[in-house]
């Protein structure tokens, strides 16, 4: 702009000195106007210019801005991403394994922003504190659980003691508390069952298939309406016999609770090449949809035990989907012919196999999973050769390896005073169940009248 003056000043100079009077006057004071104004036009048309150049440096500057601002975004939204689909699920696996926060922190992958890496801290430790206090819950419970099955077999076995020796006057009252017990030995089961722990006894030869319906039989309190029909041959496998024979006590329990008391529940069972299949129908009102759901959720071999979603007071299709996971067995639901539901219940070919034959003392041992009393008291339809017990009550919570080995090589006269009265003696249970105070010592059983238990 100075130059611009300094040239038009002079080019005015040398018009007003070429021009000569008042004439160079007027064109001196109109060059210095024009000058004044071009330095004046100038002037603004810089200042115009420096302010668009800082606009458009300011414009690119906001779009670098932006830019850093959606890549940051993008970078934060990946971050986020692998911490929650990644790091805080491996850290929970980790941390339900029994691995401490510290521990997690340092094998998991940590974020690189800062805040990530507090909240990831955050939510470690918050969940090893709940995990620890599960944890302690559920030892808790186990433990109280081992508690109850132990003094369930011990009251078991006292009652078969004082069974042996007691009248028939009291006999059927020693009977019903036995019924009761054995009830109560199964909820102990279950709850070791959900927790994890321990739960019956594992069987060391395997174990007739008549004898696992009877000891599930034995272990529901309605178990007069239940009608067995099975001509199976087979056995299950030592090891997992008191889980199918527990997981079938469920199903026959549900079966029975969840129907009028008027209906009976059948129970039907197949021999397969690839296993055995047992098939429970009751009369009820059946389940609804999303009952049903619910339902086969609990039981599915895919779904693992979730605590949190279970009623208090429904734990039977819980602990049957904890012992259906641990040895495969396939359980579905389906329409019963009779009007409520079908439990069908597939026992896999690596848990049947042929029974063995019986000495005498794995004949007692076997007759402690049956329901004690007659075989048509339970279930009239059941065929094939069922071990008979040599003794009144025997079930598999209550015979122990000590009160085996107490057992004489040749009938005693108490021994043999059992086998005489096995009959008057359920007679006395089964009176004292129908609330008779006064049992006759030489009581029919229901195969003896002909009638239904």
């Amino acid at each position: 702009m100075v130059v611009t003056a300094v040239v038009a000043a002079a080019i005015w100079t040398w018009i007003s000195l070429s021009v000569s009077g008042g004439q160079g006057i007027v064109i001196a004071i109109a060059g210095a106007f024009t000058g004044i104004v071009a330095c004046v036009a100038v002037f603004f048309a810089l200042r115009r210019t420096d302010q668009v150049a800082h606009a458009t440096g300011q414009t690119r500057t906001a779009l670098d801005e932006a830019q850093q601002a959606r890549e940051f975004v993008r970078y934060s939204d990946g971050e986020l991403a692998r911490l929650l689909e990644q790091t805080v699920p491996d850290a929970v696996r980790r941390l339900r394994g029994g691995a401490p926060a510290d521990s997690v922190l340092a094998e998991v992958p940590r974020p690189a922003d800062e805040l990530h890496q507090r909240v990831l801290r955050l939510v470690v430790d918050e969940i090893a504190v709940g995990e620890r206090r599960r944890a302690a819950a559920t030892a808790a419970c186990a433990n109280a659980a081992g508690r109850l099955q132990a003094l369930a077999t011990s009251t078991l076995g006292d009652l078969r003691e004082m069974e042996n020796r007691s009248s028939d006057a009291m006999l059927g009252d020693l009977l019903k508390v036995d019924h009761s017990t054995a009830q109560a030995g199964r909820l102990a089961d279950s709850i070791a069952v959900l927790t994890g722990a321990r739960s019956g006894r594992r069987w060391t030869k395997p174990i007739r298939m008549e004898s696992i319906l009877r000891g599930a039989l034995g272990r529901i309190g309605a178990y007069q309406r239940v009608r067995v029909h099975s001509a199976s041959g087979v056995a299950v496998v030592g090891y997992a016999a008191e889980d199918v024979m527990h997981a079938l006590a469920e199903l026959m329990d549900n079966a029975t609770k969840f129907s009028a008391p008027s209906e009976e529940v059948h129970v039907y069972v197949e021999d397969l090449h690839n296993g055995a299949v047992i098939t429970i129908e009751d009369g009820g009102l059946g389940m609804k949809a999303q009952a049903l759901v619910r339902a086969e959720r609990a039981v599915s071999l895919d779904q693992p035990l979730d605590l949190t979603s279970m009623s208090g007071t429904r734990l039977g299709l819980a602990v049957v989907g904890c012992l259906a996971r641990k040895h495969q067995l396939h359980v579905f639901f389906r329409p019963s012919s009779r009007g409520g539901i079908g439990v069908v219940m597939r026992i896999p070919t690596q848990l049947i196999t042929q029974p063995r034959p019986e000495t005498v003392s794995e004949a007692d041992d076997s007759a402690a999973v049956a329901w004690p009393g007659p075989a048509d008291d339970t279930s009239h339809e059941i065929t094939g050769d069922l071990a008979e017990p040599s003794e009144l009550p025997r079930r598999s919570r209550g015979q122990t390896l000590t009160a085996a080995s107490r057992r004489p090589p040749s009938p005693t006269p108490s021994t043999a005073r059992a086998e005489r009265d096995t009959g008057s003696r359920f007679g006395a249970f089964q009176q004292r169940r129908s609330g008779s105070t006064a049992p006759s010592r030489h009581a029919a059983t229901p195969a003896d009248t002909g009638e239904d238990a």
